[in-house]
């Protein structure tokens, strides 16, 4: 899961400083980690549909942030697709 001290280290990373939670880049990179956990764990535990409609959702939801950048500022879309390896 996402721990505190991981969610801090995106919120830097990612952000303009270490309070900026509420920036699209911030939302997408802590989205991207959620959603990679859930595919580790959908790895192990095949049938668990309840947590794949989850997942389904914070892909969908991930996707509306990614167009949102992409229509206003495409270069910053092109960044943050590059720095999480998010589309081969």
């Amino acid at each position: 899961m996402l721990t505190k001290e991981r969610k801090q280290e995106l919120i830097k990373e990612f952000g303009a400083n270490e309070r900026d939670t509420g920036s699209i880049e911030v939302q997408i990179a802590l989205l991207t980690e959620r959603i990679r956990y859930l595919t580790e764990h959908f790895k192990v535990h095949k049938k668990d549909f309840h947590s794949r409609r989850g997942l389904l959702k914070l892909i969908g939801r991930r996707r509306k942030f990614l167009n949102y950048l992409k229509r206003n500022n495409f270069q910053k879309y092109k960044d943050i697709i590059s720095r999480l390896h998010i589309r081969g």
